[in-house]
Formats: structure tokens, sequence, C-alpha cells
């Protein structure tokens, strides 16, 4: 019998490599469910060996739950080895922003939310300085104020944590929080802290990496996000963009037209990790279309 309410899910996998994979998951999605794929992507990594992929579909099927599909779908998950999961179309994700005294990237991040382009709850905004309260309240999203120090980052941290659990929050968005989170925080959200990092990472880490490219007389700048690590900017990169400059961008012109590329590279970031687009392997990631 239909379900009044179709359902659309995604489907993530990735395993060792071995010919019948994409056979055997269609024909288990269409022979059970009767589904109608809306997306479907693949990526092999001949080097190591593994396979990728993502389907995207919605049944009408009444038996279509989520403790069912796992149960059903356990036998063949298990025959090829596969690392697994079914998201949910409809189920809005719960995201905190925390943000320090820059704030074109928390600017850029509310306003796409406004006009539709992030489906997700916008639970909180997190930063140790008051400038951001105004841009919070204008956006109607609460605003804690959170002011961290050498002598007090352990019990603000766990007081965020705290916070963080109290909203249930799904993925932790650093649009330019300059504070180095601990291993602990780390570890209480593996691959659900996106970061931007002002530079073109491995190249020009650190704290000033636009004065350091200055410096160099480099010809092109980059910004990158990246899901956070316990070592520092060493996370899988997500995505990554690039802007020419000459000898006539003095710093300031620098460091605008980096700030550009931040706001899009953390912007894609963030739609790329909402629709389930994004599996992690090796310190890398696979993106799916």
């Amino acid at each position: 019998m239909p379900n009044p309410n179709p359902k659309t899910a995604i489907l993530l996998i990735d395993c060792p490599d071995r010919k019948g994979i994409v056979a055997a998951i269609v024909n288990f999605l269409v022979e059970r469910y009767d589904i109608n794929i809306l997306n479907a992507d693949q990526h092999q990594d001949v080097e190591l060996g593994l396979f990728f992929m993502r389907v995207e579909f919605v049944t009408e099927a009444a038996s279509f739950t989520e403790a069912a599909f796992r149960a059903a779908f356990a036998p063949i998950a298990h025959d090829f080895q596969m690392n697994w999961r079914i998201e949910f179309a409809e189920a809005q994700q719960n995201v905190a922003l925390f943000v320090s005294q820059y704030h074109h990237c928390l600017v850029d991040l509310l306003h796409r939310h406004k006009a539709g382009e992030f489906r997700c709850n916008l639970a909180l905004i997190v930063s140790n300085h008051e400038s951001a309260r105004t841009l919070a309240d204008f956006h109607g999203v609460p605003f804690h104020f959170m002011p961290i120090a050498r002598d007090n980052k352990q019990q603000v941290e766990a007081a965020q944590l705290a916070l963080l659990a109290k909203h249930k929050i799904d993925l932790v968005v650093l649009a330019r929080y300059m504070q180095i989170l601990s291993p602990r925080f780390v570890d209480a959200y593996p691959l659900r802290i996106i970061n931007v990092h002002h530079s073109f990472l491995p190249a020009f880490t650190g704290a000033k990496p636009y004065h350091a490219a200055f410096a160099r007389g480099v010809k092109l700048i980059g910004a990158t996000s990246h899901y956070v690590t316990a070592e520092l900017d060493e996370g899988p990169i997500i995505e990554q963009d690039v802007a020419r400059i000459s000898q006539n961008d003095q710093l300031p012109s620098l460091i605008q037209k980096g700030r550009d590329l931040e706001r899009m590279v953390l912007s894609r970031a963030v739609q790329w990790h909402l629709d389930h687009r994004i599996l992690s392997y090796a310190n890398k990631t696979v993106i799916f279309a």
C-alpha cells in the first residue's frame, strides 16, 4: 500500500571496490521499495581500491522506515563490507555558528539561510566578542557571548559543549572563530565541525597567512574549508578556491579578495554537508555532485 507521504532519502556508502556493488544496491532499492532515483553518483579510488556511492531516492512504500531499512539492508552491507548510512531529506540539522571579531563569513551564512539556501535550523551563535550580537538579533538567532582566555579555556569549552548538547547541535561552523579547539571539543563532533582557513592549505598555515603570502609575493591567493581535527589546519579538505593577484595588490586589497574567497568556500562546504554530499576517508573527502 503506497504511503500518502512519500519519503526522500540519501544512501551513502563506502567499501572495498569489487564488481556487482551498484547492481546489488539498485536492485535492492527497486525490488523492495519501488524507488525513483533522483540522483546517483559514484567514485572509485583506484590506488586504495575503494568504492564510494551516493544515491538520493524517493519512495511511497509504507514499509520504508529507518529501522526496517537498516535491518533489510544489513546483509548486503555485510557482504560488501560497507560503511554506510541513510539520511532523510526532511530532517533538518541543528547548526551552531562560532565567530570572533571578523563577521564577513557570518553575514554571508545568515543571509543565505534567510534566503532559503540552507535547509537547517540555525540554533545559536557563539562568540568571544560582543560585536556579533547585533547581527544575531537582527536575524533572530540566539546569541551567546562567551569570552575566552588562556586561564579559563577549559571552563568555557565545557560550557560551550553543554550548550551544544542542550540544543542537540548536529553541525558546528567556525565562521572565522579565532580560537583553537581542544581535542576534547573536536572529539565530541567528529567530522561535524567545519572551519574556513584564510589560505590555500597546506600553504601558509597559522594566524596571518595573508601577510605571509604578501611577503612571499605570490600570484595566487586562496581559501580553504575543511573538517576540524585535533591537528591544526590538517583536517580533510572540503572546498578551495583561488584568486589571481598582482604587484598592484597591496595587503588591504589582498585581504579583501581573500575574504570574498572565504565566504564562498565556507558556504559551499556547509551546503554540501547539509545535503549529505560528503564522504571522508584517509584524511580526504569525496564530494558528490
